[in-house]
């Protein structure tokens, strides 16, 4: 059975407790992170949460960017 993207972003939470859209497609290689969010969330009914986090990019501008983790 083949690996689903929804899949792999849940073991990434689970082994890492958190996920960013630059985790995804980093390491997953998964490029919307958002749908697979919202499938776990609407299909699984897992209780996914997020925040919102700042960072600066290359070029020193503000970012905002999501976290995503499983609630307790």
């Amino acid at each position: 059975m083949k690996t689903t993207h929804k899949d792999r972003v849940l073991e990434y939470i689970r082994d890492f407790g958190s996920i960013t859209s630059l985790d995804a497609f980093r390491d997953l290689g998964v490029t919307r992170l958002s749908a697979s969010i919202w499938l776990l969330r609407h299909q699984d009914g897992l209780n996914i949460l997020s925040k919102n986090e700042t960072s600066k990019n290359r070029y020193g501008d503000k970012v905002t960017y999501a976290r995503y983790y499983l609630a307790d």
